[in-house]
């Protein structure tokens, strides 16, 4: 029998190509954006940013003591992802975006049902699916994220970090996490919780890659 990292990698891997083989995403990491459509990426980024913790306290609110080691990673995780969406902020204001506006922005339909999918599946579907959200996530930071800025900092000729300091920094955390991810999802041994968790990364993958689409 399969270890449930291995299993859920093999059953969510056709939603991971769909991104990855995505024409706009694969465009991106080859060329950069346009200032306008990085920007409008950005802001989206924001929302998703800035609900991913609040996400994870809805979840770890609801998480039975069968799986408590999957509520006290959520603290531990929480913490260290407290404050990016200023880190995201700063990247707006990079590229001439000012606080304000980006506040303001009013995210799209895609990243709206991104977000209400993910506190919606923690709070009536299970709270284990909140590792969906964070495999897919990381997924694509790790795997993507230092190509993708690269590209971006070369096509809009950016200089240092300045303007892809989120992305670029989680290339790098995201590989450290997605090894404490997997030795975590392998514990979970709950079939209803691996349900969850199975659906969740097929769901976010999917709106994900509908977010890219739109910019």
């Amino acid at each position: 029998m399969l270890p449930f990292f291995a299993d859920l990698v093999m059953r969510t891997d056709e939603a991971r190509r769909e991104f990855e083989t995505n024409a706009v995403v694969l465009d991106a990491v080859a060329h950069g954006m346009t200032i306008e459509r990085y920007r409008k990426l950005l802001l989206e980024l924001y929302h998703v940013v800035w609900h991913f913790n609040p996400v994870c306290a809805a979840a770890a609110s609801r998480v039975p003591d069968a799986q408590r080691q999957v509520r006290y990673y959520l603290y531990d995780h929480m913490h260290e992802e407290s404050g990016h969406e200023q880190w995201v902020m700063n990247d707006l204001e990079a590229v001439g975006v000012g606080h304000a506006e980006t506040q303001a922005h009013q995210p799209s339909v895609h990243t709206l049902a991104l977000n209400g999918y993910n506190y919606w599946s923690a709070d009536r579907r299970h709270p284990c699916a909140v590792l969906g959200m964070m495999y897919t996530l990381e997924v694509i930071a790790s795997v993507y994220g230092g190509t993708f800025s690269s590209a971006i900092r070369e096509s809009l000729l950016l200089q240092g970090d300045r303007g892809v300091s989120f992305i670029s920094s989680h290339a790098t955390m995201d590989m450290d996490h997605m090894v404490t991810l997997r030795k975590l999802l392998n514990t979970v041994d709950d079939d209803a919780a691996r349900a969850a968790i199975v659906e969740s990364t097929l769901l976010n993958f999917h709106h994900i890659t509908r977010v890219f689409e739109a910019v």
